[in-house]
């Protein structure tokens, strides 16, 4: 038995150095790809805010609630669905009339009950944008107090990025091609891929860039204006060389 354990160690001795060897010296090309998709957004998404005071917190609770049930007909008659609209934001509380001064200010002033504020927010999603400004003026009109959040988006961001991705490998390989042509060489298939996280990173993005203008938007009387959405993919890849 130890003899037989000597020689398996011996064994290991040898063929350990040859397969490290074979890892070390393989032949590769590692290289990056890099690409953007610019399209115009097709839904943009907001919230609305209503708020009302009075020192009758049910009063001040039934303005808001009125104006909240005002905004969701709107919105039906928008063709906006129930599942586009969500409430996602509630608050009851006191106010009074130095809570908006600073430190400074508050002194020698008499603090004094102004009554309760109750607010609510409604996140909205409007899947025509060119409807936006109509709408809007329309919900304006119910009592909104304050419109945040307004984000251009697009809803088929997941066959976007694919094709970002697709764009970026291709960048890769013919970026490898000639980089191997340059010393003789060429090169065989991929070894590894990584796709190297984007969201935080640069978006201008000077490789393959691919843009789709939207000529009807740019050509409408709107007042706001969508832009394009970028969005990028960025991989890293290692090819055999030949």
């Amino acid at each position: 038995m130890r003899n037989l354990i000597l020689s398996l160690a011996i064994l290991g001795f040898l063929t350990g150095p040859a397969f490290s060897q074979e890892s070390v010296d393989r032949p590769l090309i590692t290289v990056s790809g890099q690409a953007e998709v610019r399209v115009p957004p097709d839904e943009i998404v907001f919230t609305l805010s209503v708020e009302s005071i009075d020192k009758d917190m049910l009063v001040a609770k039934n303005k808001t609630d009125t104006s909240i049930r005002e905004i969701l007909a709107i919105a039906r008659r928008s063709n906006v669905k129930d599942e586009e609209v969500q409430t996602s934001y509630i608050s009851v509380e006191p106010r009074y009339n130095v809570d908006d001064l600073d430190y400074e200010q508050r002194r020698g002033v008499k603090r004094e009950f102004v009554g309760y504020r109750v607010s609510k927010t409604l996140a909205v999603r409007l899947k025509e944008i060119p409807r936006f400004d109509a709408f809007l003026a329309e919900v304006l009109k119910a009592g909104v107090t304050r419109v945040t959040n307004v984000e251009f988006r697009d809803s088929q961001i997941r066959k976007h990025r694919d094709q970002a991705r697709a764009m970026a490998i291709k960048a890769a390989q013919e970026k490898a091609k000639l980089l191997a042509g340059e010393i003789g060489q060429t090169i065989g298939r991929a070894y590894t891929i990584t796709e190297s996280p984007t969201d935080s990173g640069p978006r201008n993005l000077s490789q393959n860039v691919s843009s789709f203008s939207d000529a009807a938007a740019r050509d409408s009387d709107s007042a706001i204006a969508p832009g394009l959405i970028s969005i990028t993919a960025q991989v890293t890849v290692s090819f055999r060389l030949q």
